[in-house]
């Protein structure tokens, strides 16, 4: 079973998305608050999924997934962030993440977009 990771500094988005992830074939292997504690996490379950916020305490996203993709290079980093602006969705893209998906998210979008990852990595398993 794939394993997956939310971080996010609002504890109401974070229970979005862990409810979006009922029925999927996915374990939550944990949620974090902010980058710091988010890459504790990471280097102990790696994760194959991480959506991951940009603006956040201790460590932002940025830093956070380029740190994430030097621990474990094969992870899918889904960005969820208010941060609308074209230069820091290629920038996180060219860091290495999966997909960019600006707040406030429709919970559909979102969760066809982890299922699309889902069937992507379980169709070709040299992805994780």
């Amino acid at each position: 079973m794939l394993k997956m990771l939310i971080v996010d500094d609002s504890g109401v988005v974070r229970r979005i998305i862990e409810n979006l992830l009922k029925n999927l074939q996915i374990s939550l292997v944990g949620t974090a608050s902010n980058g710091k504690d988010a890459l504790c996490l990471f280097q102990q379950f790696k994760p194959d999924i991480v959506t991951l916020d940009i603006t956040m305490p201790e460590m932002d996203g940025l830093t956070c997934l380029e740190e994430m993709k030097k621990i474990h290079p094969k992870s899918h980093i889904i960005v969820v962030s208010a941060l609308k602006d074209r230069e820091t969705a290629l920038r996180a893209i060219r860091l290495g993440a999966y997909s960019f998906i600006t707040k406030p998210f429709i919970g559909e979008e979102l969760r066809a977009e982890i299922y699309s990852l889902i069937e992507k990595i379980q169709a070709q398993p040299d992805l994780v």
